[in-house]
């Protein structure tokens, strides 16, 4: 891996589709052989953790990748089990809301990205991380605005962050009941809202964001709890 070339291709990406190549093929003709894509679900919600994906395809196709925010339920969980059968490796990351809450959103989403990849079992050659932040300790990343409908492999990551992540939201809803979670994932819709008017917050809801901040004020002054310290003290899912 050549540090300068990483530098160079940081710079400017943004003619990379020219001639009608993919965002990997372009890599993998500059001598790249193993591509990481990597990209995050769950960063607006208002519960719940952020999740990260990395994914090496390899020489693998997969037909009808495309940005999970695209794709059906029923689709993204198809190519779900078709990913982790074909691909060369699959690395998950996340962040709870504690950690969240801890270093803030942003913060959170790029130390998920990054445990994704550390959690694969193969180094890949370059990472390919969705948006425009270059998350620390990834040396050899660059960073592809709207990567995720330009990357295969990049695709492949969202597929995998939004599924694990919205079955992990599916056990919260057993959990805590009432919040609507198997429906919204956390995600901050109008039944969201109602519920933390009449319920409160949960030990996974994001107490930095202001809608769950206010809910849990709400209920310190209702008296249902004491203080925020008491809140803390309960089980949490950091």
């Amino acid at each position: 891996m050549d540090p300068y070339l990483i530098k160079e291709l940081r710079r400017d990406n943004s003619s990379i589709l020219n001639d009608g190549l993919s965002i990997d093929s372009y890599y993998s003709g500059l001598g790249y052989r193993s591509i990481a894509g990597v990209d995050e679900a769950g960063r607006g919600a208002l519960a719940g953790p952020v999740c990260a994906a990395s994914v090496i395809l390899g020489g693998e196709k997969i037909d009808g990748l495309n940005d999970s925010k695209k794709l059906s339920p029923h689709d993204r969980d198809v190519l779900y089990d078709k990913i982790f059968t074909k691909a060369q490796c699959v690395g998950v990351g996340m962040a709870g809301p504690g950690r969240i809450d801890e270093i803030n959103i942003l913060m959170a989403s790029l130390e998920a990205m990054t445990n994704a990849v550390r959690m694969m079992s193969e180094s890949p050659d370059i990472v390919l991380v969705d948006g425009n932040i270059v998350p620390a300790g990834l040396d050899n990343a660059v960073a592809i605005v709207k990567g995720d409908t330009k990357s295969q492999s990049i695709m492949a990551a969202s597929i995998i962050a939004k599924v694990t992540r919205d079955r992990y939201m599916l056990l919260m809803d057993k959990s805590y009941p009432g919040f609507g979670f198997a429906q919204h994932k956390g995600y901050a819709v109008k039944a969201h809202y109602e519920a933390l008017d009449a319920i409160g917050v949960t030990p996974i809801h994001r107490l930095s964001f202001e809608p769950c901040r206010k809910a849990l004020e709400s209920l310190i002054e209702t008296g249902k709890i004491g203080t925020i310290s008491a809140w803390f003290s309960r089980e949490t899912h950091s």
